[in-house]
């Protein structure tokens, strides 16, 4: 039976037809039984079988295509519905027009069914001043009853469609807005991926420019050291790639709801990173606490990140002979991070910021400018600050300050 159902609803058509035909049969059976009763004398105030059948179809026949045409249907009703009456062929014309009712206001709206009602009492109310009172009255108040409970129904259905319809509405925009929140998060991820894809990057390539450099110069002269040199650029290219082949695995595939993305420094880590400056040939002296392994994953990793972004500054930017400090403290509620180098490329940078600043271009301006949006965003996102610029004395430094925990 549900199948059945489900077929009906899926095929109107159909059901519209065997409306349209047990209407038909209807008639068929009233014409006949009444051809059979009557008797040879009455026999002539019978309409001929090719009059009411003609009659009969018109009235039924337009039933089929009332949800696809539904005004058009409902007027042919009509119209044959007066014929009908007016020859006297039974009340299959007061159903159709009660279901055309129905329809105009379900499937055309309560202002055509106003319309079609109108025009429904109208042809009531001249039926029954041409018949005789008491039967004209009789047969008024029937039809107006039957067309009452069709407007009831019609009403009922049509609030029903419109609620259905508003549902559908609303279904269809919340799995837009969720499918637009999961592109907005995927793209966000993407950003966090290429940020740090930016630092792997440019720490690791600048690390092995230098010491591929070194060993250049030191190849004839010192060996040893120039053998060191290369050490450290295939440990620190084994390193990054490493650590690239980890992120891309993001873009590839997600691993698993509850398990980290991917494995990630902490602030731990910024010992070896300061070990590997120190290879490179920047001097660093760090100062660092020993109660950071309790830090939260994000703000620790933050933490790693802003001191490689500003080594790898110090690197590039500095100039020979400079060196840095790296300062990492607990303090508290927050942990403070400095990295400062008193390197000579800052200085010329200082006067293109002073230039900058009586010309009205931006204050700030800084070589890498990827790297930097990555580290004020790592700030930013827990709550922390973050301020870069010269140094007083000279040089260049970047003061992070971060919370050392998170509120749930």
């Amino acid at each position: 039976m549900r199948r059945l159902s489900l077929w009906m609803r899926a095929h109107p058509m159909a059901g519209d037809t065997l409306i349209a035909v047990l209407l038909g049969l209807i008639d068929v059976v009233l014409f006949v039984g009444n051809s059979a009763v009557q008797a040879p004398a009455e026999m002539p105030s019978m309409p001929p079988w090719y009059v009411t059948i003609p009659v009969d179809l018109a009235v039924a026949v337009p039933l089929v295509f009332r949800r696809k045409r539904t005004l058009v249907s409902a007027y042919v009703v009509y119209v044959a519905a007066i014929a009908h009456s007016a020859l006297e062929l039974g009340f299959s014309s007061v159903a159709a027009l009660g279901l055309s009712l129905y329809s105009v206001l379900v499937y055309a709206g309560r202002k055509q069914g106003l319309i079609y009602v109108s025009a429904l009492v109208l042809l009531t109310a001249v039926g029954m001043l041409t018949e005789d009172g008491r039967i004209g009255l009789g047969n008024a108040v029937f039809t107006l009853f039957g067309l009452a409970l069709c407007w009831t129904l019609g009403e009922f259905m049509g609030a029903r469609r419109a609620y259905h319809s508003e549902v559908e509405a609303r279904l269809h925009l919340l799995e837009t807005e969720r499918d637009q929140a999961t592109r907005i998060a995927v793209a966000q991820e993407r950003g966090r991926i290429a940020r740090e894809l930016h630092d792997v990057v440019a720490h690791s390539v600048s690390v092995m420019v230098v010491q591929a450099d070194g060993a250049k110069f030191a190849l004839s002269a010192d060996p040893e050291l120039a053998g060191r040199a290369l050490q450290t650029i295939s440990e620190t290219g084994r390193g990054a790639l490493g650590e690239l082949r980890r992120l891309l695995e993001v873009l590839r595939g997600d691993q698993g709801d509850g398990e980290p993305r991917a494995p990630q420094p902490d602030a731990n880590a910024v010992r070896e990173l300061v070990e590997r400056m120190r290879s490179a040939g920047v001097p660093v002296a760090l100062e660092m606490d020993d109660d950071l392994g309790t830090l939260p994953t994000g703000v620790s990793l933050g933490i790693y990140r802003i001191v490689q972004e500003s080594l790898t500054n110090t690197l590039k930017h500095a100039g020979v002979g400079a060196r840095a400090t790296v300062r990492v403290h607990r303090s508290g509620d927050s942990v403070q991070v400095q990295v400062r180098d008193d390197g000579a490329g800052r200085a010329r940078q200082l006067e293109e910021v002073t230039v900058a600043a009586k010309s009205g271009a931006p204050r700030l301006k800084i070589p890498g400018g990827n790297g930097l949006i990555g580290m004020r965003e790592r700030a930013n996102v827990y709550g922390g600050t973050l301020e870069v610029g010269p140094a007083p004395g000279g040089g260049w430094q970047v003061h992070a300050q971060l919370p050392a925990r998170l509120d749930a």
